[in-house]
């Protein structure tokens, strides 16, 4: 399929105009995997540890087998958005199965299915926002449609709340809205243009591997990333174990519960998102860094060592403030590392490591929290943020001036 030629503009406006038209069920599928899934296991099906982890862990399945969905995709020369759109259109039937079916084992595996869609395609949207979206806008319109997206979120998670408060029985309308978010977000990528991503940017699923050998910054920062990364999808899923499992005695409605895993952080996000794209766009990335994991360090131990509802809600607004933030620098941080032409390759081991590290993360969240008190996990948790904020910071003198110098990258890498 050949992509209509166009001009650079042109391609930005279309691309921009149909990714607002996608935030809005992007936000609805973040609350699916942020909240709803998991508190349906829990409380309608009274799932066990192992179970929850699984659900928690959805969208990192996805992450972990975004190299295979890039390698089909190239091997196959399909336009990035068009093998994003089929592969959202693929969660659209896994959500509405889910929701004609309900079977605790179906229920489990079609979550974990549709969230897995959802995530799996993320190296293919950064290759299209490469391709598409100026270098020196790409933060700032990045973070419009960001915006929308949380937006859509926090109303989302408010609605589904109070609909769900006192008869969580109406949990398959809910997974029927997914479906049909993902079948819209199928359309809306279907109609940006992209081209194939090049033969040379990758063979097979594990040839991207070589550049965490090659580019010595870039491996540092991975390693980093995962510290920071596997503290904080830790501690994802027990906010919603804390809050809704008798065991911590918070006895909270599901629409209170909503309140504090989606609503309040999302607004939080809303109103900082354009701050923090113009940051990204401007900031020495490695600083960026480092402020974005000292507030999430901050929001974790207010969140679950005050025991009182004030101080969960002010962690819940210092996280969302933090994920503002690292809704930007997650998506497009090898934007500033990569070569043009490799930006799928180094976004799909971004995406992989954080798919291995958030199918683990869970795991152990739940292992632990049975044998310790949230709390400690909490302090564990901070720890490891810490020190990957003290590995970091010897790197901000490389990171002055927005994006890394090729030249830079290639001294650091010998």
């Amino acid at each position: 399929m050949q992509v209509p030629a166009m001009s650079d503009s042109s391609r930005t406006r279309l691309t921009f105009r149909y990714e607002l038209w996608r935030a809005t069920t992007a936000g609805i599928l973040e609350s699916a995997g942020s909240t709803f899934l998991l508190l349906i296991a829990l409380r309608w099906y009274g799932a066990g540890a192992f179970a929850k982890a699984f659900v928690a862990a959805g969208g990192s399945v996805g992450l972990l087998i975004s190299p295979v969905v890039v390698q089909v995709t190239t091997r196959l020369q399909w336009p990035a958005s068009r093998a994003a759109s089929m592969v959202l259109a693929l969660g659209a039937v896994l959500f509405l199965i889910s929701a004609l079916c309900p079977i605790f084992e179906v229920y489990v595996a079609c979550s974990v299915g549709g969230m897995a869609t959802s995530a799996a395609i993320i190296p293919l949207l950064t290759h299209m926002y490469q391709e598409n979206y100026p270098e020196q806008q790409r933060g700032r319109l990045f973070s419009r449609t960001v915006m929308l997206r949380i937006g859509s979120t926090a109303l989302f998670s408010e609605w589904a709340g109070n609909w769900l408060t006192g008869n969580l029985g109406r949990y398959r309308m809910v997974l029927g809205i997914f479906a049909l978010g993902l079948a819209f977000a199928s359309y809306c990528l279907s109609r940006c243009p992209t081209t194939p991503i090049s033969m040379e940017e990758g063979a097979h699923p594990l040839r991207s591997l070589r550049f965490i050998k090659e580019d010595a910054l870039f491996r540092r920062t991975l390693i980093c990333w995962m510290l920071m990364g596997f503290a904080n999808l830790m501690m994802l899923p027990l906010r919603v174990e804390y809050l809704g499992n008798p065991r911590y005695h918070q006895e909270l409605t599901v629409g209170t519960i909503a309140l504090l895993t989606g609503v309040i952080p999302n607004l939080a996000r809303l109103v900082l998102s354009p701050i923090w794209g113009y940051l990204f766009d401007h900031m020495n990335f490695f600083a960026l860094r480092v402020t974005l994991n000292i507030g999430f360090a901050i929001g974790i131990l207010t969140f679950f060592m005050t025991g009182t509802m004030p101080g969960m809600i002010c962690g819940a607004i210092v996280f969302g403030i933090s994920n503002a933030g690292g809704d930007v620098a997650w998506s497009l941080w090898v934007t500033k590392f990569a070569p043009p032409e490799r930006v799928a390759d180094y976004m799909a081991i971004h995406t992989s490591l954080t798919g291995l590290r958030g199918v683990l993360a869970p795991l152990v969240a739940f292992y632990i929290a049975t044998r310790l008190p949230l709390g400690t996990v909490a302090l564990m948790s901070s720890a490891l943020i810490g020190l990957a904020t003290l590995l970091l910071i010897p790197e901000i003198r490389l990171g002055k001036g927005g994006r890394l110098k090729p030249a830079l990258t290639e001294e650091v890498s010998d």
